[in-house]
């Protein structure tokens, strides 16, 4: 066969074709660092244009498709992901080298086919839109679709944030826009294979043609181009910061919203009380987090804020000997395994001591030490930027202050986090001082953890996977949980004397949806059904 037979085709208008391209790609299988014998185009412009050009009109089908169908389509293809379990494990497992079970059977899969159900509820009832009816001044408004979304899934995450499956995806088509799938090139083809069965699902369902897209690569430059692009509503993107500040430059640059998750080091403050009480159970709790899956998670523990004290030396020293113990586990692709260990190098640069692990990656397989690294509060305040280095993957930088005061005062200098923890005495003995610290703590982190680690992300309404820049580009969005992750893809329109009979569903009398009413002056929720 010639290479343009088998290089995989593109998702364009309900089409697979053969993409326009120069150049093309190949995954690797990190278990090995093999490449993996299947092709994939890097797309030329024009396969872009075309797929904007297709989803703005998808965009406007959509907006006179009844939500309850686009529900439909979002339950069926779950449906659908849950029943081609077995191939898109084996897919990407082959890809990531992440677990097949628990990892990705039993615990991403069924993540990511509930998420969509999760999507589907609230599409289905509309309450996420916040539907308010001013009966006295004739203004009617609710959140409606943005228009078409660009959606670009992360390397660790293949199933639950990826471009044509992840919660990014589910919220953008529960708010009634179509979207655009660049996939990451970690795992191309098991994007492929989802993008498949959501297709399969759109046909069932009748949604438009090109509800779903896909492309697996683009140039730089593309990637800029798309995201600021007139016919594009918004953007979601998780993955390094490099990468998500040059896309967010450009979409701002044209005034285009978009949603980052960008490099996170999560800071767990642990007092010495709290070490005192149960040092053992903590430190099996680090290790746990840390490690588990081998560090690649956007909310793993990088850095771990302590007080001078013989409790926190014993905990460093319990760690080091953990890590030298433990067989460091597989990385995503080589070029993690690379920037993990320049990650390294560069926190040693900067005067950090190397407690254990670090060095060039393996050879046979992407893999890297598991690595734990110390400084002194005093040094982090000289460089707090440098510090702050994000080592991603199984390593972790232990900060050690000489008192709360000091503490306190490298809390100050953190950027912002996805997640922030505090673990603390259970007889609340250090009750005042964790006081004082949680309130600097607060302000840095979209999520605020107790005596846990921060590594779980419960797919929940009330979750705030989110925080302040540059952990994601704005503190107010989060990207999991229902109903709040839809209203990054919406816009808020107001109905000022607008005829009934061209009103959107939500706002239509009798309304079927708890909208709110502002009748003499009070609101109250409306009861015309």
């Amino acid at each position: 066969m010639t290479q343009e037979n088998t290089t995989r085709h593109v998702l364009i208008n309900g089409q697979w074709r053969p993409a326009n391209h120069q150049s093309t790609f190949s995954p690797v299988d990190p278990t090995n660092n093999q490449t993996i014998p299947l092709s994939f185009p890097v797309s030329d412009w024009s396969d872009c244009d075309e797929a904007l050009d297709a989803a703005s009109q998808a965009s406007r089908e959509m907006q006179s498709i009844p939500s309850a169908r686009i529900a439909d389509f979002l339950e069926r293809y779950a449906d659908k992901i849950d029943g081609a379990k077995d191939s898109l494990v084996e897919a990407a497992f082959l890809e990531t080298g992440l677990a097949k079970s628990p990892r990705l059977a039993d615990v991403e899969l069924p993540r990511t086919s509930n998420q969509l159900r999760a999507a589907a509820e609230a599409c289905r009832t509309g309450s996420w839109a916040l539907p308010t009816i001013d009966q006295k001044a004739g203004i009617r408004s609710c959140y409606e679709a943005i228009g078409p979304v660009c959606v670009f899934g992360p390397n660790n995450f293949p199933f639950a944030f990826g471009s044509v499956s992840g919660g990014d995806f589910a919220a953008a088509i529960a708010a009634g826009n179509p979207v655009i799938g660049k996939a990451n090139s970690s795992h191309p083809e098991t994007t492929r294979r989802f993008a498949e069965l959501a297709l399969a699902a759109a046909e069932e369902t009748d949604m438009p043609r090109a509800i779903v897209q896909l492309v697996y690569r683009t140039s730089h430059a593309d990637g800029e181009t798309l995201v600021s692009d007139p016919r594009l509503g918004a953007t979601g993107y998780t993955g390094s910061r490099h990468a998500g500040l040059a896309l967010k430059a450009a979409a701002d640059a044209a005034g285009k919203p978009i949603y980052l998750e960008l490099s996170s080091v999560n800071p767990v403050v642990i007092t010495p009380a709290a070490l005192n009480q149960r040092g053992s159970e903590i430190t099996d709790e680090f290790i746990t987090s840390v490690l588990m899956g081998t560090g690649q998670f956007c909310t793993n523990p990088g850095l771990v804020l302590l007080i001078d004290d013989p409790q926190s030396q014993a905990f460093i020293e319990s760690v080091k000997d953990r890590f030298a113990a433990t067989k460091p586990g597989t990385l995503l692709s080589p070029a993690v395994a690379k920037n993990l260990s320049k990650s390294v190098q560069q926190l040693c640069d900067f005067g950090a001591d190397l407690v254990v692990g670090g060095g060039e990656p393996e050879t046979d397989r992407c893999a890297v030490a598991n690595t734990l690294l110390t400084t002194t509060g005093r040094s982090f305040l000289e460089n707090p930027e440098g510090f702050q280095t994000e080592a991603f993957g199984n390593a972790s930088l232990i900060v050690v202050a000489k008192e709360i005061n000091e503490l306190c005062d490298v809390i100050r200098k953190l950027e912002g986090n996805l997640t922030g923890c505090l673990y603390s005495a259970v007889d609340a003995d250090d009750e005042e001082s964790c006081k004082k610290i949680s309130l600097e703590l607060a302000p840095k982190v979209g999520r605020l953890l107790n005596d846990k680690m921060p590594t779980g992300v419960a797919v929940s309404s009330a979750m705030n996977h989110g925080g302040p820049f540059p952990a994601t580009g704005h503190p107010g969005f989060t990207a999991v949980g229902v109903p709040g992750s839809l209203l990054r893809f919406a816009k808020l329109t107001s109905y000022d004397n607008v005829r009934p009979s061209r009103l959107p569903e939500l706002l239509q009398d009798p309304n079927p949806l708890a909208a709110w009413r502002l009748v003499d002056g009070n609101w109250t929720k409306d009861s015309t059904t």
